[in-house]
């Protein structure tokens, strides 16, 4: 018996380190961490331990004799990652750290997603660094609270982390408090020795073709926010009144987006999507979702377990066409000879299965065009239809050159959604990098320009440090380096002590009419959350008005 890493993986990292026999790859130290989709048990090596059952956040390990049937592929998506990486066992050494100068460390963190929380997780082990921790929203978590899709339950469970690390005693919220408007970046320098932001990546990517701007044409980023119940989306409107979508991208975000609109709202109602999105997806006419992805099947921008997935949604089919699996020149020919990176061979394979299949009478589709790419958007003041055009590889080296076939087509569509990836935005004063949407930095400390001077006492973590790439684990793999950036400025003397004491914050931010959240109150939401989603039978029921988030936090703190 070995055990087996399935779909939730958040790629935490943390059940690498409890491997006694170094059988779970890659792990943080290797190059492709960064980018893996998920992390893998080789087989021939696990020992059946369990110490990485306990230790998984999100609960996506399992023995393979208690596997789901629906389970069951990643049986082989494990043993083939195996295939084309080599495994040494034995025992991971332990790390140890400097001690700290004998003085207390003041940091801010602006940001409370989960690049912010495993920066602040790696900071409060050390008693004498106290953390405070800023967001505009009245909750925290980020995208793991208003990205996740909400039939992503098991990915959620990293919260359980965060609460733990917001539990410590040298830890504290500033929730609801917008940096900018209730306090300057400049009172935050004078009053912390490090201000660390991880502010994400605010804004979606955008097409840059006509029509993108008329109604029923909008973003995945927008709808995400609405369906998880974002405060900023709670009003926001979308046209289900058609019988097609067409999502331009083919990435994890726009699966998800496909796959909510097409599943049972029966189903969606045992989860926390938000009660006014639910209301609406019931009263959808929507029964066929269209990806376009620019290129082939071998650069599908989606994880082999999200893809595997959309498989078991119940009453739905996914529709690909045989003769559009086509693979660019370096893939076919890697695949002749046997030398195709196994998660590529994975994604491959998991197609053609897919095109294999048989559509049932009644069900809904989601269908993958791959090659394609939409020249505009036409309608009479709303969305009516897409016009896309059939691309063709370029016959070189490069498996991601493609170029337009000439060859047109429609479709016609009541929606369309863009999902081409986020961009950061500047942050106030801070330096930015407008190329590449991110703050210059180097391991997290802000630099004034790429490759330019350090600015002392800044620092940056998640996708505004290194771009909108990676999830929950490259995020911790990220989080941990800017905070250990600052623990080694800080044993090296390079952080100026603070000119004004911390303790003035509160009092600075009520003033200007935030209604600050503090943990008590963090607590209060989310205890009476959680208790309408007993009495509902779902996992918790979302606030999504800021005046209902005040109104519950302040009947905590008094």
């Amino acid at each position: 018996m070995a055990h087996v890493i399935t779909r939730p993986c958040c790629n935490d990292g943390s059940c690498v380190s409890v491997c006694p026999v170094n059988c779970i790859h890659p792990t943080p130290d290797e190059p492709e961490f960064m980018t893996a989709e998920m992390l893998y048990i080789d087989p021939e090596t696990c020992i059946d331990c369990g110490a990485c059952i306990d230790e998984c956040p999100v609960e996506a390990i399992l023995p393979d004799d208690q596997l789901e049937d629906k389970d069951e592929p990643y049986l082989q998506i494990n043993a083939d990652y195996y295939n084309d990486h080599d495994v040494d066992g034995g025992l991971v050494p332990p790390r140890k750290s400097p001690p700290l100068p004998d003085k207390e460390l003041h940091v801010a963190i602006i940001g409370a997603g989960p690049a912010a929380f495993y920066a602040a997780q790696h900071l409060v082990t050390k008693q004498s660094v106290k953390v405070d921790m800023f967001d505009r929203l009245p909750t925290p978590y980020g995208l793991v609270r208003a990205g996740v899709a909400p039939d992503h339950a098991a990915t959620k469970g990293v919260e359980r982390t965060y609460a733990s690390t917001a539990s410590k005693r040298n830890f504290d919220y500033f929730l609801n408090v917008e940096v900018g408007k209730h306090v300057t970046h400049e009172e935050l320098t004078e009053r912390y020795h490090a201000v660390v932001y991880a502010v994400g990546a605010a804004t979606d990517k955008r097409l840059s073709i006509d029509g993108e701007d008329l109604r029923g044409s909008i973003s995945a980023t927008q709808f995400v926010a609405w369906y998880n119940g974002h405060p900023d989306y709670a009003d926001f409107e979308v046209d289900l009144s058609g019988e097609r979508a067409v999502v331009v991208g083919n990435g994890n975000v726009a699966l998800d987006v496909a796959r909510i609109l097409v599943s049972d709202p029966d189903v969606l109602a045992k989860t926390d999507i938000a009660d006014h999105a639910l209301a609406r997806l019931r009263e959808s006419n929507i029964s066929e979702v269209v990806l376009l992805g620019r290129r082939g099947v071998a650069q599908g921008a989606y994880t082999n377990s999200e893809f595997l997935a959309l498989g078991d949604v119940e009453g739905v089919d996914v529709i690909i066409d045989p003769d559009e699996l086509i693979l660019d020149p370096a893939s076919a020919a890697a695949e002749a000879d046997g030398t195709l990176d196994s998660t590529i061979a994975t994604k491959v394979r998991l197609a053609r299965e897919f095109s294999e299949r048989s559509a049932t009478a009644g069900n809904k589709r989601i269908v993958f065009r791959y090659l394609a790419s939409p020249l505009s958007i036409e309608g009479d003041g709303a969305v009516d239809k897409i016009i896309c055009v059939r691309n063709e590889f370029v016959d070189d080296a490069d498996r991601a050159a493609v170029t337009p076939s000439g060859d047109a087509f429609e479709l016609a569509a009541g929606l369309v959604l863009r999902s081409i990836g986020y961009r950061g935005t500047p942050m106030g004063d801070l330096p930015f990098d407008a190329n590449r949407g991110v703050v210059p930095n180097d391991a997290g400390r802000v630099t004034t320009e790429a490759g330019g001077d350090v600015v002392p006492g800044l620092y940056v973590t998640g996708w505004i440090k290194r771009g909108p790439t990676g999830g929950i684990g490259r995020n911790r793999l990220c989080g941990e380096e800017t905070a250990a950036a600052v623990l080694a400025d800080f044993i090296a003397g390079s952080l100026t002590d603070p000119i004004k004491p911390r303790d003035d914050v509160d009092a600075l931010v009520a003033g200007r009419g935030a209604h600050r959240i503090a943990l008590a109150g963090w607590k209060a939401i989310d205890a009476a959350e959680k208790s309408a989603g007993r009495t509902a039978g779902r996992r918790l029921l979302k606030i999504v008005s800021v005046e209902e988030f005040e109104k519950t936090a302040a009947a905590a703190e008094g």
